[in-house]
């Protein structure tokens, strides 16, 4: 099946801006680079001469030696008797360029060539990690690319671009949804927060309409991270990423869930385990969401580097690493717990991340208020509150009693409704908050 990418709409926009510049597309591994940009080259150009530096090694010997866009372009033709560059009209494709660091140095003499538009994609783990002799900066725009967000996952089970659309009405014009749709869209969710966003889950679950399929695939994509854990990771961090990275099932099934090093292991430190955990954010498996010690704009000029907590950076792999039995009691909503909570915590995390948001929360000296999330919106701060059922909201309450906070929202099980400054909707408006939060002015009130 063919799964409808928002990306597409930044490749686009790139074409039509380029000047000097190659695009370079990051991500985690399995979120759908290549067969974005695959997309993008058959409906954008005459021609597409991709190489792929891990189907094919030897395509590497394409830049080992002079770099100049005459000389690669001859010895691509050499490598690829097929490749054809039409001028103006060829998009030149380098796939898993962490293989070839010479293709990425190669990447500043490409920008310069008119005549082939070039996009490069690559893991985070390799970008970030390989030898490359010459960064080509001025000469590459960077964009960092996830799995579907929870409207890519809608249009996939068949939800048009005018339902969602609707569905944005609503939540913007803050308009209660009718008690069946509401229902049916908690049910979505529920389904995305099993499934996740990962592109070939999300296919087999489509194709098969089968959970059991979509967790197979979801087994073998937390596989492949492990094992590219394994290739990538320094000789020294190796074992404590994978350790790390593991313990995150259990750091979520906790009541408080700021990262403790002591459930990696026991008596863990962060001078043991830090830098490990670090590798798994540069390479975009896992998001920080970091406490700050005063809940005012600018929340970077506030954070604790000591307390923070660690979220999966996809909703499905988190709910596969519980084991299969954890997708019915998602999707049946028969799960209660402290481990629910957890769960629908890096639901929302990975909604904001996706949307653009940096993610940090607040808790007081006694531990008594917390905010999940504080976002940043027009130099201000905007407090979210994420409830999995329905329940107060004391912390928000309080809050909100400050005289420089003009809203915060409660994120809940419940339908839209408004009652001073607090703003409550439901779980699945976290996907559409950005657009939500620019609304002006309030809404009127209960």
């Amino acid at each position: 099946m063919m799964l409808q990418r928002k990306i597409l709409n930044t490749f686009r926009q790139w074409k039509e801006e380029k000047t000097s510049e190659c695009l370079l597309v990051k991500g985690a591994r399995q979120v759908g680079k290549t067969f974005a940009i695959r997309q993008f080259g058959q409906e954008s150009y005459e021609s597409v001469v991709e190489l792929n530096f891990i189907e094919s090694p030897r395509l590497k010997s394409a830049f080992d030696e002079e770099l100049s866009p005459q000389e690669i372009r001859k010895r691509i033709t050499l490598l690829l008797p097929g490749a054809s560059f039409v001028p103006g009209r060829t998009l030149l494709f380098l796939d898993e360029i962490q293989e070839c660091p010479n293709a990425r140095t190669a990447l500043k003499f490409l920008a310069e060539d008119s005549s082939v538009d070039v996009v490069a994609s690559g893991s985070l783990l390799g970008i970030s990690y390989s030898e490359v002799s010459s960064i080509p900066v001025g000469y590459e725009r960077q964009i960092e690319m996830s799995g579907l967000d929870f409207e890519e996952f809608l249009w996939a089970v068949g939800y048009s671009e005018e339902a969602v659309r609707a569905i944005r009405g609503h939540l913007a014009n803050f308009e209660p949804f009718p008690a069946d749709i509401h229902e049916t869209l908690l049910g979505k969710l529920r389904e995305y927060l099993a499934v996740g966003g990962m592109p070939a889950v999300v296919s087999a679950f489509v194709r098969e309409n089968s959970f059991a399929t979509a967790f197979t695939e979801q087994e073998m994509i937390l596989n492949a991270y492990l094992d590219d854990i394994a290739k990538y990771a320094t000789p020294r961090d190796r074992n404590k990423a994978r350790d790390c990275y593991l313990s995150i099932p259990r750091q979520l099934a906790k009541e408080n869930t700021k990262f403790r090093y002591g459930v990696v292991e026991k008596k863990g430190s962060a001078r043991k385990f830090e830098t490990a955990l670090d590798w798994l954010r540069d390479a975009n498996l896992i998001r920080y969401c970091r406490s700050v010690t005063t809940a005012s704009f600018p929340l970077r000029a506030y954070e604790d580097e000591q307390r923070f907590r660690v979220y999966l950076s996809d909703p499905g792999l988190l709910c596969a690493m519980y084991g299969f039995d954890m997708m019915a009691a998602i999707v049946e909503d028969k799960l209660q717990g402290p481990m629910k909570g957890g769960l629908y915590e890096n639901l929302v995390a990975d909604m904001l991340a996706k949307a653009g948001f940096d993610l940090h929360y607040w808790m007081n000296d006694k531990g008594n208020i917390e905010i999940e999330f504080l976002l940043e919106h027009d130099a201000s701060v905007v407090p979210v509150e994420v409830k999995a059922k329905k329940g107060a909201t004391a912390s928000l309450n309080t809050f909100l009693e400050r005289d420089d906070i003009s809203r915060g929202y409660k994120l809940s099980a419940g339908n839209i409704g408004v009652s001073g400054k607090k703003i409550t909707l439901p779980l699945y408006a976290g996907a559409f908050l950005r657009d939500i939060i620019a609304v002006q002015p309030l809404p009127k009130q209960d």
